[in-house]
């Protein structure tokens, strides 16, 4: 678990010296740049997959009363929790922090200001928080706060801006606390297993290409258009989408016992 956070985080966080990639001009890594975007559609594809089974749920013809379809709707909601619709805020916060992370890539991968470690760090981080404390909301019985990964991400911004190794360090333990939790949740539920294992996968092989491919590893081509850390944005990409329906799952309730719904968006973020 462990080696598997530290791959994920030297792949996603290259530091000047550590990138293969060279380009000239306003991007300074190209091929990295534009496979960043990669996380900005992951985003968009979340939030349109929360709203798809949104819709689907409310669908009077899908769920029609004592249809089959209905029966199983229920009993699911008794077995998992909350709905689409209270997962909601979770699917939208979860949707904007992975966009963010393709925004804050593009910054450092393109123009890179004195500011891009902030810019690419700081959604890379929250991101993990929240994945966090959302399975540890799960594991433990509880409603996630959003100060459970908002404050402790913002409060290392000003580490992350003057110690960017030592914000290496601190993404380093925000992904243990986000893989070795999620692990446990997919132990603890073996229907989130399938998706939790695939997403775990990708994030891994991802991580490995990843970390070969830094300046001075065996596959690092600093000019050719295969980029392994573009390959990374793609598949860490990739395996963020297929773990979202994880994100605001609560399937370790009771069966029969339903979790109050969020009294707000700003609780349930």
């Amino acid at each position: 678990m462990a080696m598997l956070a530290s791959a994920l985080v030297q792949a996603a966080t290259p530091r000047t010296g550590h990138a293969c990639e060279e380009g000239a001009g306003l991007l300074h890594e190209p091929v990295s740049t534009v496979t960043s975007l990669a996380f900005v559609v992951a985003g968009g594809l979340i939030l349109a997959g929360s709203r798809r089974t949104r819709r689907a749920e409310a669908d009077p013809g899908a769920l029609a009363p004592g249809s089959p379809a209905a029966g199983r709707d229920q009993t699911a909601r008794d077995q998992t929790g909350p709905t689409s619709t209270e997962r909601q805020p979770s699917a939208a916060a979860y949707a904007a922090l992975v966009a963010a992370i393709g925004a804050g890539s593009v910054v450092q991968h393109g123009p890179d200001p004195a500011w891009s470690d902030v810019a690419h760090d700081l959604p890379l981080l929250a991101t993990l928080m929240f994945v966090a404390a959302d399975s540890a909301a799960d594991l433990t019985g509880r409603r996630r706060s959003w100060w459970w990964w908002a404050a402790p991400s913002v409060a290392l911004v000003p580490l992350i801006a003057v110690a960017p190794i030592s914000g290496d360090v601190a993404q380093g333990v925000a992904a243990t606390a986000a893989v070795g939790l999620t692990l446990a949740r997919a132990l603890a539920a073996p229907r989130l297993r399938p998706r939790v294992a695939w997403s775990m996968g990708l994030l891994g092989f991802g991580g490995l290409i990843g970390v070969l491919t830094r300046a001075g590893g065996p596959w690092c081509a600093p000019h050719a258009l295969w980029q392994g850390h573009g390959a990374w944005h793609l598949l860490a990409a990739t395996a963020l989408v297929v773990l979202a329906p994880v994100i605001g799952d609560r399937g370790l309730s009771r069966p029969g016992q339903r979790r109050a719904a969020p009294s707000s968006t700003l609780d349930a973020a």
